[in-house]
């Protein structure tokens, strides 16, 4: 299958203002790109890449005085597979995990092992090691919070989150996020574009979508305590520690984002069957 994806920003700024915008598809997806997902600015102006410490493609601008409009339009081939899963996976012990894994067993800035770690504990210390383990966070978590576009808080941290019960889905990410570290399980956060595909169609506005990863065998492994289903068309932009790693723009300078849309839907097929 194919799927349609793009955005378009439109910011306001007062003065030039340099901006970090994480919004290409991920490295690990670009051979699947048959429209490639680029980049254009109206007015034109200068664009530079490159891939920051976790993989991701970035881009720096720095955004003129006044109206500027950021878009993309892409094609990107999937497998239309649901997301991958493998009950039998098991919890690697720490002394056993790969070098490049132990920093998503460490907090961050949004998911404070630390203060979670006695929670986490108490609900989940008895649930079977492995793939069990993992997908019972995700249980409590899509229970735990209720999801509501007027919960979105810009600093809210896992911690918080657990407390408000309430949020979106970088919440539901964070949380889970944070109870798998709790748990010696290396876990990862993942932002992206998420479609209605193979589910009854949403009347919330689309945007980018969170998610994460957590590690089991030797692979990374999709889980989404927000939907808490297998689900289709997922396309990756950034992973990191946490959302604080995928900011999707950073601008360094007074700015005001007067609108935003993002797209995603399948491309279907008029040839005749």
């Amino acid at each position: 299958m194919q799927l349609r994806i793009g955005y378009e920003f439109v910011y306001e700024c007062p003065r030039p203002t340099p901006m970090l915008l994480m919004l290409n598809v991920h490295p690990s997806r670009a051979s699947d790109l048959v429209v490639p997902d680029e980049l254009v600015t109206d007015p034109l102006i200068p664009i530079s890449s490159y891939c920051d410490g976790f993989g991701n493609r970035c881009s720096r601008i720095v955004a003129p005085t006044g109206r500027l409009r950021l878009s993309a339009n892409g094609i990107v081939g999937d497998t239309g597979e649901p997301d991958v899963v493998a009950r039998g996976a098991r919890q690697r012990v720490v002394e056993d995990l790969p070098d490049d894994v132990l920093l998503f067993l460490r907090p961050s800035r949004y998911c404070e092992t630390d203060q979670l770690s006695d929670i986490a504990w108490s609900l989940f210390g008895k649930t079977t090691l492995g793939w069990d383990r993992v997908q019972a966070i995700c249980d409590y978590v899509h229970e735990h919070i209720s999801f509501g576009y007027e919960h979105a808080c810009a600093n809210r941290s896992a911690w918080q989150a657990h407390r408000d019960h309430a949020g979106v889905c970088r919440d539901f990410a964070h949380l889970a996020i944070a109870f798998c570290r709790c748990l010696n399980i290396p876990a990862r956060y993942c932002t992206g574009y998420l479609g209605d595909i193979g589910v009854p169609a949403s009347d919330l506005a689309m945007g980018f979508s969170a998610w994460y990863e957590a590690y089991l065998d030797d692979a990374w492994y999709t889980f989404d305590a927000r939907h808490n289903v297998p689900r289709i068309g997922r396309v990756l932009i950034a992973r990191g520690r946490d959302a604080a790693d995928v900011a999707i723009t950073t601008a360094f300078g007074p700015n005001r984002l007067s609108s935003l849309m993002v797209q995603t839907q399948e491309v279907l097929s008029t040839r005749p069957h």
